[in-house]
This record gives C-alpha cells, sequence and structure tokens, in this order.
C-alpha cells in the first residue's frame, strides 16, 4: 500500500463514545466481487482468447507483466468502475485485484502500472485490432451449444464527445460537438455486444455501413452458415449500398427510412381516414398502419416500406420502416419487430456510461479503437455475472451500475498464511447467498 500515513480523525461521538477513524485496517479492498469477474473471464475464456492475438514486442528477459496479466488488470478494473489506465496505478497494489489476477494478495509480485497499461493499449495495429474483433464473434459464436435457427442484430451509432483534437473526430452540427460517432451491435436476443467500431463524428455512409456489414456477417456465417440473420437499424442505416447487398447475400433487413411526398402520397388514403376518424370522433389519438413498394432513384430495386400513422390532436405524424421481409402484418413489423430495437439504446447506455466507453482520449485512432475493445471485453464480464444470475432474483434484470454495487463494490480484508488465502466480507452484506451461490457456479471445481 501506499507509504503515505494519512492522520486519524474524529467523528461525533456516539451515546457519549468517542469515535476516530484511521486509514490502518491492514489488507482491505473495496472490490471484492472482481473475484467474480474472474470466475466470469475463465468460463469465457475472453482473456486468453484475445491476449495471444496481440503482438509483444518486448524482450522476453525484461518482461514483468505478459499480455495477459496486464489485459485481466485492464479489463477487471474497467468492469469495477475504474475506466483510466492510471487508477492502475493505485489497484496494482489491491489484494483482491491481485488475487483475481492469479497473485497473492501480500507476497505475489504488484499488477501492471500505468506506463506498462498505456503502452499496450498503442501498441496493437489495424490488423490486430481487426483479428481481435473477429475473435470475440467467434467466441459468441461458440457460445451457443447448437446454431441458432436465426438472429436479430442491432446496430446503432451513439454521440462519443471528445475534448481535444483526436484524430478521427469531427464537429457534428445535429450534436453541436466535436465528437465520434462509434458504431455499436448488439445480438437482441441476448443482449450481447458483438463490437464497437470507432468511426468519424458523421453519419455513417452507405458504404460503410455495406462494409461493416459485410465483414461481421462473414464472421458469423463461417460458424453458422444456415443460420438467417436479420439487421435491425434506424434510417442511418437504411442505404441503398446496405440494403442492395442484403438482398444479394440472403440477409433480412428492418430499417428506419426519412419521409418524403412521394411516399406521404403513396400512404395519403390512410393517413386521411385516420384524420377523419380523429376528426370525427373528437379522439385524442387514432392509429393505423399501410404499406406500399417505393425505390427512390438510388435503389437497386422496390422495397417493402410499412408507414406508422398516428393523429392525435397536435396533428398528423408518419412514420417509415423499410424491409426486405415478405411475412408480417404492417403492425407487427413496426410496432413488434422494429421498435424493439429501441433496447439497444439501453444496451449502448450499459456499454458508454455505466461502463465508461467514451473515454476515447487517446490521439491514435487506433489506440481509441483498442479502448473500446476493451471496453467491450468488460461489457462481456459484467453480462456474464448477470446471465448467470437466477431469473428470480431482481439483479438478474438489473443494470450494470446495480450489479457493480451490489456484487463487486464488495468490502473484503485479505489474509495470507503459508498455506492458504482467507477472504473475510462483510457479514451484513445483503446478497451474501447470491454472492456464494454465484462464486460456486464460476469456480465449480474449487473444494
Amino acid at each position: 500500500m501506499p507509504d503515505d500515513t494519512l492522520l486519524p480523525l474524529s467523528l461525533p461521538a456516539v451515546w457519549r463514545k468517542k469515535v476516530t477513524a484511521a486509514f490502518d485496517g491492514g489488507r482491505l479492498s473495496s472490490d471484492g466481487g472482481v473475484l467474480l469477474l474472474a470466475g466470469a473471464d475463465r468460463r469465457l475464456g475472453l482473456i486468453e482468447t484475445l491476449a495471444p492475438l496481440i503482438p509483444d514486442r518486448r524482450s522476453p528477459a525484461h518482461v514483468t507483466h505478459d499480455v495477459a496479466a496486464i489485459l485481466r488488470a485492464r479489463i477487471f478494473a474497467i468492469a469495477c468502475g475504474y475506466p483510466d489506465a492510471d487508477d492502475l496505478d493505485h489497484l496494482r497494489q489491491d489484494p483482491a485485484f491481485k488475487l483475481a489476477c492469479g497473485r497473492l494478495p501480500e507476497s505475489g509480485a504488484d499488477l501492471a502500472s500505468q506506463p506498462t497499461v498505456s503502452r499496450l493499449e498503442n501498441a496493437p495495429g489495424l490488423r490486430t485490432l481487426l483479428r481481435l474483433g473477429r475473435a470475440m464473434v467467434d467466441l459468441f459464436c461458440r457460445g451457443h451449444h447448437r446454431p441458432p435457427k436465426a438472429i436479430t442484430l442491432d446496430i446503432d451509432d451513439t454521440l462519443d464527445r471528445v475534448h481535444g483534437h483526436q484524430q478521427l473526430s469531427l464537429f457534428n452540427a445535429h450534436y453541436d460537438e466535436r465528437c465520434f460517432l462509434p458504431i455499436h451491435v448488439y445480438d437482441a436476443a441476448s443482449g450481447q455486444c458483438l463490437g464497437v467500431i470507432l468511426r468519424p463524428g458523421k453519419t455513417p455512409s452507405g458504404v460503410e455501413v455495406r462494409n461493416h456489414l459485410r465483414r461481421l456477417v462473414r464472421w458469423i456465417r463461417t460458424h453458422w452458415p444456415d443460420t438467417t440473420i436479420t439487421i435491425r437499424g434506424d434510417s442511418h442505416y437504411g442505404r441503398p449500398e446496405a440494403m442492395a447487398w442484403c438482398d444479394a447475400h440472403d440477409v433480412r433487413f428492418v430499417f428506419g427510412l426519412s419521409g418524403n411526398t412521394v411516399l406521404d402520397a403513396l400512404v395519403e388514403t390512410t393517413a386521411d381516414a385516420v384524420r377523419t376518424k380523429r376528426a370525427v370522433g373528437d379522439l385524442d389519438g387514432v392509429r393505423d398502419y399501410a404499406e406500399t413498394r417505393y425505390a427512390a432513384k438510388s435503389w437497386a430495386a422496390p422495397q417493402r416500406v410499412v408507414a406508422r400513422i398516428e393523429c392525435t390532436r397536435r396533428g398528423l405524424d408518419i412514420r417509415y420502416v423499410v424491409t426486405n421481409l415478405a411475412v408480417g402484418s404492417p403492425a407487427w413489423l413496426y410496432d413488434t419487430l422494429y421498435c424493439a430495437r429501441g433496447q439497444a439504446e439501453n444496451l449502448i447506455k450499459l456499454h458508454k456510461t455505466q461502463l465508461a466507453s467514451d473515454r476515447t482520449s487517446c490521439r491514435s485512432p487506433l489506440a481509441n479503437q483498442m479502448r473500446l475493445i476493451l471496453h467491450t471485453a468488460a461489457y462481456w464480464l459484467v453480462h456474464a455475472v448477470r446471465a448467470a444470475i437466477p431469473h428470480p432474483q431482481p439483479l438478474a434484470r438489473a443494470e450494470f451500475a446495480t450489479i457493480r454495487l451490489h456484487l463487486i463494490k464488495l468490502a473484503v480484508r485479505v489474509s495470507e498464511t503459508a498455506t492458504r488465502v482467507r477472504l473475510a466480507f462483510a457479514a451484513a452484506h445483503p446478497e451474501a447467498v447470491l454472492f456464494r451461490s454465484l462464486a460456486r457456479a464460476f469456480h465449480p471445481q474449487a473444494p
């Protein structure tokens, strides 16, 4: 622990007894639940898969921390709420972190410091980053006992403000910020993050969207050639290049579509009926659906377009969705299939806000992409902990910040003797039974 000695402090007396406090508790940690993250990593094989893909050009004679050890400490720290590499300067001596990383809490060597971690973040090149991205998709596919019949992938971008002049950052007039707009991709069924792609702060072009989809679908189909893949996104991704590619490669899509006067004219009959019904009945709102075939000049072929038409006292509102699905009613396509993509925004919040993946403060875009991979790995670990919680438990549906508060940020006293390491958690911890069951689930071979 740090050599600096903090003076004791006095607190208000309780029942005429003096209360004093000092930072002299010994080998204590406030992150006892990091051992659950270590168990989740062991079950997934995540870090052991990623580490060999990062070239280590250091001299073996001078290496104290191998790549796997550095990754493990960095990813565990992010999952525990320490998003910056600077935090490792203190956590490298934390007994719980050392134990989770496979080192003895007292006699074992300290973990890597900030300079070592920062050098690793800046080391990978473009090919290495692509290999890391593919490795995570491979792990996702291998995590299924059998190929699913169908999967739905939600794709969306999110604002990532920058506070300097990092490469690829641009001023975006819509957000009135200098930013990145990284693309997130999630599996709709499980909420698992398949990847995050750093990109400039502008709307993606059709060619860019097509290239990202092509790479991702190719990786998935090496494992699941017969699985039906549906891509779901807002109007940013309903580009002619993306739709043409999906049609040519048997990929289903459901994209938002910006309205125009031609589309409005095609659904005017239904829209007029909705307006009339609301006005005659003096109703607060009336909703109906319509569908048509439509092709803009830049489209390769006409596509099915579904319109949600709603009239309230404030006026008429029409939202459009374009799809190559031939089945399903317009109401089902819009309300059930397309609107469900809103869950992806909640998942992005977990990734960006609760795991602080918007800390892309490196100057190099390659280093910032590496940071996004590290934060995605942390997302996987916390997601795995939550997925292991039995569904009757309220925490099975909790956000990551709640999972961290109840199961990871646990005070623990760590003592090491000649033959064992003992962890003493707070006896009054309200989730002690759940923590015990999760520890047994992640470490079934422990005596």
